[in-house]
């Protein structure tokens, strides 16, 4: 069986148990790169997309494997298990342990059945966090693709961190917005609930990070969808249902073909047009 040396680990990974093949075959490129985002239960991972763009006729999708990782000793597991197959170049593996790193690498499969040797190794462990959210393209996953910044859910008009930032179904009439994918494969924030409406922070410009979004009044909210761009900070105004307004904010940090990662913002006093982040602890 085959290993190969991953210099960012400094470990010996054992080959998936696909790679004890003896047919002859070409594979496709092996990925060159992986990155990944640390999510709540979950991990983001992206990776070079250049498998199927060095010959598109050869290549019929990306395997995703994850094993075990030592932390204390650098080393990953030797039991990879494959978490799933995609054609584009990102994947979340989900219903993860938080607080327990684990190790993934990727390859790539032609249309013959024949796999590429691994990408790098990467390791990440998925933690509570009130940033780095995934919210999926409506076309692609119903589930998790709408928004809400507070609901209310005991009407006792206060807001509690349970009520806060709730991932819902991008086809429900409780969200704030969901994500909307269009035919040439952009994908949009797309205001849902009566009352609420979207613009850019900067139409011209990235924001550093979210904490750089601190106002959201001054501007005429659009109700359309509005394009989600990596970088980008984007305020939301909604109705609170007391004669106020709410307010929050999103910078959008990764935009894919299946799913973008953001992080959000919410002004809990009621008409504050000054944003504070703040969301489950």
């Amino acid at each position: 069986m085959r290993s190969w040396w991953i210099p960012s680990l400094l470990v010996l990974v054992a080959a998936c148990s696909s790679d004890d093949r003896n047919a002859p075959g070409v594979p496709p490129d092996v990925p060159a790169s992986l990155s990944s985002t640390s999510l709540d239960g979950a991990i983001a991972l992206t990776w070079t997309d250049n498998s199927y763009t060095a010959d598109p006729g050869l290549f019929q999708n990306y395997r995703i494997y994850s094993t075990s990782y030592d932390l204390d000793h650098n080393a990953c597991g030797s039991s990879w298990q494959l978490e799933g197959t995609t054609v584009a170049p990102e994947f979340v593996v989900g219903a993860l342990a938080n607080g327990t790193p684990r190790c993934f690498t990727v390859t790539a499969e032609s249309v013959d059945g024949f796999e590429s040797d691994r990408s790098p190794v990467r390791s990440d462990t998925p933690r509570p966090d009130s940033r780095n959210i995934v919210l999926y393209a409506r076309q692609f996953q119903a589930d998790g693709s709408g928004f809400r910044f507070w609901d209310d859910l005991n009407q006792d008009g206060a807001v509690q961190d349970g009520e806060l930032g709730l991932v819902r179904r991008g086809d429900g009439p409780d969200i704030d917005f969901f994500v909307d994918r269009n035919g040439a494969g952009d994908l949009y924030l797309t205001p849902v609930r009566a009352g609420t409406g979207a613009e850019y922070y900067d139409e011209n410009n990235p924001v550093e990070d979210l904490t750089s979004i601190d106002f959201a009044a001054d501007r005429t909210y659009r109700t359309s969808g509005i394009l989600a761009i990596p970088g980008y900070g984007y305020v939301f105004e909604m109705d609170g249902g007391d004669g106020f307004k709410r307010y929050g904010a999103v910078r959008v940090s990764h935009v894919g073909q299946d799913f973008l990662i953001m992080d959000w913002a919410y002004q809990t006093d009621p008409g504050n047009p000054e944003l504070l982040v703040r969301g489950r602890r």
